[in-house]
């Protein structure tokens, strides 16, 4: 029996000039957006005098619209056979939201700017994966998702370290880091215009009239819809972030220190997405989400049962390896499983899923908390990972039979 090609060997420098930028280009988004959104509750609620109902129903409206938009961009994009425009138009719309919010005068204008911001979120969201994947070499495919999700998540623990730097530095003057925050903004636009170039569509690819279409759905195949569903039961036991911060203040953290909880998962998420990503060109990417939904397993336990901060730490650590290991994977595992011509609406419809999931999550997470305390709400989470564990076991036979 002849042996297997070994699989070629790759170093950062190999992965396209194009995946680097788009990386950048989420980075500074992300930091601009993460300044602008630490600060808006509060300036809210002290600031313009709003309810934290108001706030609640703005943010739920928001994230919503969100989601929502993103089936449409993907399946637009897959239409005009263009991902480039749509990413670009959705970054040039949050962009030009952000001065909006320090010029506000009451609170409608700032339900108006992050209702915008939003909407131009759910327009780039789909079209950039797919781009992604349109300028990703196959063997690169992984570590150019890890890629793009660790200097995304970069931006994610920047944004709040900086927007708390500039509060200290202008003695708590929101508007002055509002407008400080429309700078990377701004940088992320020019950067997707003039440094990101969309690959010529290859000849004989089939033009898609109607992605939304039954007929389309149907054309993505059993195994795109395997990934989905894994997706989303994973979703279900993974919720909102902001659930670690309580357990961290419930187990004792002060108050000031709450935003280190997630600057912690961040930074330990940003540091094993790259290498997670890369690991899954050269093994298969399946074992790597069974170890990445152990992780999860191993996280919910520890802060459902943690008595101590240090054990909080754990739990913490264990929940930023699991989003490092798992995200960008299934980004890479849904361009593996969809045909190109359809990867816009493909990107959309488990961003869409994935969107439901985390609100059915929370407020699931949210009600069992009420019940029985954090220790329920953790443990239930883990046992949705058992079952995403069991579909992904199932997704794995049948990727190896194909």
């Amino acid at each position: 029996m002849s042996k297997a090609a070994p699989k070629p060997k790759y170093f950062l420098r190999d992965i396209p000039s194009g995946i680097w930028a788009l990386g950048f280009v989420s980075m500074l988004m992300d930091v601009s957006s993460e300044m602008i959104h630490g600060l808006l509750p509060v300036y809210l609620v002290t600031g313009l005098g709003a309810s934290m109902a108001a706030v609640g129903l703005i943010e739920g409206i928001a994230e919503a619209t969100a989601s929502i938009t993103k089936i449409f961009s993907g399946a637009l994009s897959d239409r005009l056979g263009k991902r480039k425009l749509l990413a670009a138009f959705g970054y040039g719309l949050a962009a030009f939201t952000k001065p909006v919010f320090p010029l506000a005068s009451n609170i409608g204008w700032l339900i108006a700017a992050r209702f915008v911001d939003r909407i131009g979120k759910g327009i780039r969201g789909a079209p950039r994966d797919a781009l992604v994947a349109d300028i990703s070499p196959a063997h690169l495919r992984g570590a150019s998702f890890g890629l793009r999700q660790s200097l995304d998540t970069v931006g994610a623990f920047l944004g709040p370290l900086l927007g708390i730097l500039l509060m200290w530095l202008t003695a708590d003057n929101f508007r002055a880091a509002f407008w400080v925050a429309a700078v990377p903004a701004f940088l992320a636009l020019a950067l997707i215009c003039f440094a990101v170039h969309e690959p010529k569509r290859p000849d004989g690819l089939r033009k898609v009239r109607n992605p939304l279409s039954l007929t389309e759905m149907q054309r993505l195949g059993a195994l795109y819809w395997w990934v989905v569903g894994v997706a989303t039961v994973f979703t279900l036991a993974r919720f909102s972030e902001a659930f670690l911060v309580l357990r961290a203040q419930n187990a004792g953290l002060p108050i000031m220190l709450a935003p280190a909880v997630l600057v912690v998962m961040n930074i330990v998420y940003a540091l094993t997405a790259y290498p997670a990503g890369a690991l899954s060109d050269r093994m298969d990417r399946l074992s790597i989400l069974v170890i990445g939904l152990l992780l999860l397993i191993a996280a919910d336990m520890t802060l459902a049962l943690a008595t101590s901060l240090a054990g909080i730490a754990l739990g913490v650590v264990l929940w930023g390896l699991h989003m490092g290991l798992t995200q960008g994977l299934l980004a890479t595992l849904v361009a593996d499983a969809s045909p190109p011509e359809l990867r816009g609406v493909a990107y959309g419809y488990i961003n869409l899923f994935g969107g439901l999931a985390m609100l059915a999550a929370s407020v699931i997470a949210g009600a069992l908390w009420d019940a029985s305390g954090p220790q329920g709400a953790f443990l239930a989470g883990a046992g949705f990972a058992f079952i995403a564990l069991a579909g992904l076991l199932v997704l794995r036979r049948k990727l190896r039979a194909k």
